[in-house]
């Protein structure tokens, strides 16, 4: 069975143009993450601040507008998540669902460098459409997974990718934190022009490194064993999600995954999102912040590609608890954090793992995913990884309020990497992939020898 599991692709196509789509695959990361990092972590949140602020707002009002906000449009993305990946999988538009996602966040990209002083509510706009652009992609770049690669491979495919959004979204970085730092050196009158024109250069930098994945990845087939499917209204996708759930029980494993993955990737997210306003909390200034950051992406280019080296000798599973082990540690040493030497080496030690843990995890869950099914499902996954992004801020929040420091609640998030590394050990992967399997051969998915 394991050997039916290659891909179509390599059933119907030379081992060149194989590699090919498979890199052009990997290359989508590197395009997009230079949103993540230059728009969502680096920049456009001070920006968005500041034109708050000049609207009148104070500076707590700004933040929590700009809350609000962020869990508004993960909110949205999460809740249509699910049935975007049915109409895709039953219409065999993967690939149109993608660029349509990711044309949309471009555009919406390249319009944050046109906004002036007051313009809040147009920037708000535009960074949701951004926002849900950028993660709606996501759902249908990572359903593309199952099709290029299976087993050992799909880790260290995965891996690679990852590794390489570190390095685009971190050259892009670089070079945008430099275009702000000395804006007279790029020939820019000041620093709020150099910020504006860094969210035009993430989008140009999305375009075009986004092109060979739609020209070398073909689109994948529907269990029919055609690229396209009748059955595409949103009443046939709800159908299809009704049958999802009353099926749930038949992927135990799957579901466990995802429950494990729901309540430490919520750990690993609160890390992400709250470890610039927790050091500007303990007192690190700005410039060791944006510091850190590029780090995290530096060591994580490298550590990347080693844990999808590690996977291959010990399992992705063992491989993520690993990494769950030191996002344990790195929450302990939060704890006793003092000054930007110690942010820069736990900057380093998220580095070393952030990459590996997502990555590995996305190449374990497509594993036990049936083929014909992978938008519907990673639509699930897109959906768990969003709402996790709620709960542990949530609790970090609250536990700080309560004690009234913030040190005992990035020592909660603890919990998180406990409790989830503790479901995730109770995963078994091969009978879920054995699941998945089942399910293909039930649907009449054409397998080729």
């Amino acid at each position: 069975m394991k050997q039916k599991r290659n891909t179509e692709m390599t059933n119907k196509v030379p081992n060149g143009q194989i590699m090919k789509a498979r890199q052009a695959w990997c290359l989508y990361e590197w395009a997009n993450r230079a949103f993540a990092t230059t728009v969502m972590a680096a920049l456009f949140p001070p920006f968005f601040s500041s034109l708050a602020q000049s609207s009148g707002a104070t500076a707590s009002e700004a933040t929590a507008w700009w809350g609000y906000i962020t869990a508004g449009t993960l909110l949205v993305i999460a809740l249509t998540a699910p049935v975007l990946g049915v109409l895709a999988d039953q219409g065999g538009s993967r690939k149109k669902f993608l660029a349509s996602f990711a044309l949309g966040g471009i555009l919406a990209t390249a319009f944050m460098s046109s906004l002036g002083a007051n313009n809040w509510q147009p920037a708000a706009i535009l960074y949701v459409l951004a926002n849900f652009g950028f993660s709606g992609s996501f759902i249908f770049y990572e359903s593309l997974l199952p099709q290029l690669a299976s087993g050992k491979e799909m880790d260290r495919l995965s891996a690679k990718a990852y590794a390489l959004g570190y390095a685009g979204g971190g050259l892009l970085l670089i070079l945008n934190l430099l275009m702000v730092t000395y804006p007279h050196s790029f020939g820019m009158p000041d620093t709020g022009f150099a910020v504006r024109a860094s969210f035009l250069t993430v989008a140009l930098w999305w375009a075009v490194f986004s092109l060979p994945l739609f020209r070398q990845v073909p689109e994948p087939l529907t269990a029919s064993g055609s690229k396209t499917s009748k059955q595409t209204s949103l009443v046939g996708a709800f159908s299809r999600l009704r049958q999802t759930f009353s099926e749930i029980k038949k992927y135990r494993q799957l579901s466990l995954f995802l429950a494990a993955y729901w309540i430490y990737n919520d750990g690993i997210g609160t890390i992400v999102k709250m470890a610039t306003i927790y050091g500007a909390e303990i007192g690190i200034g700005m410039t060791h912040l944006m510091g850190a950051l590029v780090l995290t992406q530096v060591v994580g280019i490298p550590c990347a590609m080693l844990f999808g080296q590690l996977a291959g000798r010990v399992g992705p599973r063992r491989a993520i608890l690993m990494a769950l082990a030191i996002y344990a540690v790195i929450s302990v040493g939060g704890f006793f954090l003092a000054n930007a030497l110690h942010f820069y080496i736990l900057a380093g030690m998220v580095g070393m793992v952030q990459g590996g843990a997502q990555a590995l995890s996305r190449s374990l869950f497509a594993s036990m995913v049936p083929r014909h099914r992978t938008a519907e499902f990673f639509g699930f996954y897109s959906t768990s990884g969003k709402l996790a992004g709620v709960v542990g801020p949530l609790v970090f929040g609250l536990v700080g309020h309560l004690t009234g420091t913030s040190r005992l609640g990035i020592l909660s998030l603890v919990v998180f990497f406990v409790l989830g590394g503790w479901l995730l050990s109770k995963v078994n992967p091969e009978e879920g992939q054995n699941t998945a399997r089942q399910a293909e051969i039930e649907a009449g998915l054409q397998l080729q020898k």
